[in-house]
């Protein structure tokens, strides 16, 4: 079974090769997003710990689980959705003016 860890790796990689091999720009700021959203699974998975109970539970000496990843992380996920929100309405802007989304065609017009 594949763990939360190698997860966040692949859809690191997924999101990588999305923006390195695709020239439109709506592609290729949906990788960005998903490399985001790997990166959030990848140290949510490291920040896990079997058997952890929250800080504020009874009997929950022993494991306790750190929050502040978690907390992090979901600061990390509200930017990334702004920057991408921020991304996409640039995207638009470029097509009204450019009528494309290709990279290289928007280069090359310049």
């Amino acid at each position: 079974m594949i763990n939360g860890i190698s997860l966040g790796v692949i859809v690191v990689l997924v999101g990588l090769y999305g923006i390195l091999s695709k020239r439109n720009m709506i592609k290729m700021i949906m990788s960005l997003y998903l490399m985001n959203s790997g990166v959030i699974l990848l140290f949510i998975s490291i920040g896990y710990i079997a058997g952890g109970r929250a800080a504020i539970l009874e009997g929950a000496e022993e494991l306790i689980v750190d929050p502040l990843p978690q907390a992090v992380m979901l600061t990390s996920l509200v930017i990334g959705l702004g920057i991408t929100a921020l991304a996409l309405a640039l995207a638009i802007r470029i097509y009204d003016k450019y009528k494309t989304l290709n990279v290289d065609k928007i280069l090359e017009d310049k």
